[in-house]
Formats: structure tokens, sequence, C-alpha cells
């Protein structure tokens, strides 16, 4: 829409091409408009990243005291807010019908995919029989950090994003009362001496 409207604006040859690159500039870096659904998945996955360090050190504790993989479930779900409780208990509901630990762990992992790592170390432990504890502990403390990566991104752009538009804003006043009377001021100097 963009580089139409400069096409039209401009005209001939040099407008459609303005136009195409204009458009191509505004496909590369204006957001695209995201449907309600997406933006409720993205939302819903921003939420269990957040919520799963401490999702998985709750499963630690409570599969380190000798709990079921079931029992386990049912007593963090009830613990943490949604999404990550709705998950869970649909997990401690398979395991309470008597479906294998691996299975519902895998299926949780492939369902969503930021809690594949929780659903990997689940099912390493359940397979081999050690304990969780030390894997799942391990898993919080990369997903904090991770987060606060990710984080840390999101404020040094938003910096970046906050500044861009008062430097495009004060570089004219810049040069037009800075630069402009320094240059006009040597110009007629030089242009007196010669």
């Amino acid at each position: 829409m963009v580089g139409v409207g400069a096409a039209a604006v401009v005209g001939g040859p040099v407008g459609l091409s303005a136009g195409v690159l204009l458009a191509l500039a505004a496909k590369r870096w204006l957001p695209r408009v995201r449907s309600p659904a997406e933006r409720r998945t993205a939302l819903e996955q921003e939420q269990l990243s957040r919520q799963l360090p401490l999702t998985a050190e709750l499963l630690a504790a409570c599969l380190g005291s000798c709990s079921s993989p079931g029992e386990a479930a049912v007593a963090v779900a009830a613990s943490v807010s949604a999404p990550m409780s709705d998950r869970l208990a649909g997990v401690a509901a398979e395991l309470s019908l008597g479906a294998p630990p691996e299975v519902c762990w895998e299926r949780l992992g492939a369902d969503c995919p930021t809690l594949a790592p929780l659903a990997r170390c689940l099912v390493r432990t359940s397979t081999s029989g050690s304990p969780p504890a030390a894997p799942l502990i391990g898993l919080a403390q990369t997903q904090r950090e991770a987060v606060r990566r990710a984080a840390h991104v999101r404020v040094r752009r938003a910096g970046v994003l906050a500044t861009a538009p008062l430097g495009v804003c004060f570089l004219p006043a810049f040069i037009l009362i800075g630069v402009v009377p320094v240059v006009i001021g040597l110009t007629s100097l030089f242009a007196k001496r010669i």
C-alpha cells in the first residue's frame, strides 16, 4: 500500500521505482499484523516460558519427595496459574487413567514447544530411573537465565527505538542551528578574502 501511494504521488518511472523500493523497505522493517489467534498463542507461549522455571522447581520438589508423577502433576497444577496449570492438569488426568509417564510428558512437549525442554527432562528421568531433582533444577536455572537475557534484549531494543525518533527530530535542528551558521560564516569569510 505504501509503495502504490509513493508511485502515485511521484509518478512516472521514478515513482514506480521509488514505490517498489518503499514497498520493499516497508515489508522488511514494518511489523507484520498478526491475527488475534496468533497474538493469543504468542502471549500464552510467553506466559509458559515465564512459568517454566517455577514449575520445574516444584516438580523437582514433588518428585524428590517420592511422589508419583501423577501426584506431582496434580500438586504443581494446583500451585501454578494458567496456562501452565491447564497443561499440567491434562497430564495429571492422563497419568491418573494409567498412561505411561513417558508418553504423557512427550505429548506435553509435542503440544507446546515452550515446554519441550521440561518434557525431555522428565522423559529422560522417567526412562532412566535417575532422580529428577538435579536435572529439573538445572533446567529451571537455565530457563531463568534465558528469560533474563530475553528481557534484557527487549529493554535494549526499546531504548534504541525510543531514541531513533528523537535523533530524527533533533538532527535537522542541530544542522540548521549549529552547522549552517558556521558554514555560512566560513563561506562569507573566504568570499571576502578572494
